[in-house]
C-alpha cells in the first residue's frame, strides 16, 4: 500500500474558498460520465453520499463519501483510460488535493476506498462476484485482491472500518434516476468536517 499523504496543515485555506472550490469542480466535470456505470460522476457522489446519511454516519463520512472519487475530477484522463489498461489513481490524486483542505478523518477513508475494495474481494468472496463490470476491470489495474499479508496490514491500520463502510456505500451509488437531495444538501455536512478539521489540529 501507498505513503499517506503529508500530514494536514491548518489554515491551509479558508473553509469558504475550499466549499467554492468542490462546488466549482462538480459544476465543471459533474456532469462526466462514471466510466462503465450508467451514472455521472455527479449523479455518483450524490448517491454515495446520501447512502451515508441513511445509515446515520457522521458529517465527516458523509464529506469523504460525497468526495471518495473527487480524483476523477482533477486529472485530464479519458473516462475509459481503464480500457487502455492505465490506473488514474484517483484516490491519491484526490488525497493529495483533499489533504490542504480536510483532516484525516475525510482524507483517508478517501485515500484507502480502493484497498478497501482489494480488502473486501481477499475477505469475501461473494463480494468479489457482485462486483459491476467496471470494478472488475479496475480492480485488475489496481493490484487485485489483497494477499493474505496486505489484507490484515489494511484492516490494522485506524481508518479500516471507515474506508470499507465508504467502500460499500460506494458501491450502491450506480442507480440510475435515483432520487438524492441536491449538492447544496450536503453543504452544512462539508462545513461541519471542515470546522472538525480545523478544530482537531488547533
Amino acid at each position: 500500500m501507498s505513503e499517506s499523504p503529508s500530514a494536514f496543515e491548518p489554515g491551509a485555506q479558508d473553509p469558504q474558498r475550499t466549499i467554492d472550490e468542490i462546488f466549482i469542480l462538480f459544476a465543471r466535470r459533474g456532469g462526466d460520465a462514471y466510466f462503465g456505470e450508467p451514472v455521472s460522476q455527479l449523479d455518483h457522489a450524490l448517491q454515495a453520499a446520501f447512502a451515508a446519511q441513511r445509515a446515520g454516519a457522521t458529517s465527516v463520512l458523509i464529506t469523504a463519501a460525497l468526495l471518495h472519487d473527487v480524483g476523477h475530477l482533477l486529472h485530464d484522463l479519458p473516462e475509459d483510460c481503464a480500457d487502455d489498461g492505465v490506473d488514474d489513481r484517483h484516490e491519491e490524486l484526490g488525497a493529495r488535493w483533499l489533504i490542504r483542505r480536510f483532516g484525516p478523518e475525510v482524507v483517508e477513508p478517501i485515500r484507502l476506498h480502493v484497498s478497501a475494495k482489494r480488502y473486501l474481494c481477499a475477505a469475501d468472496p461473494e463480494y468479489h462476484a457482485a462486483l459491476s463490470p467496471a470494478s472488475q476491470q479496475s480492480l485488475a489495474l489496481q493490484g487485485g485482491p489483497f494477499t493474505a499479508a496486505e489484507l490484515a496490514q489494511f484492516k490494522a491500520g485506524p481508518f479500516a472500518d471507515a474506508a470499507i463502510a465508504l467502500r460499500k456505500w460506494d458501491d450502491i451509488a450506480k442507480i440510475p434516476g435515483l432520487p438524492t437531495p441536491p449538492l447544496e444538501h450536503f453543504r452544512r455536512h462539508i462545513e461541519a468536517a471542515l470546522n472538525r478539521s480545523v478544530a482537531a489540529s488547533s
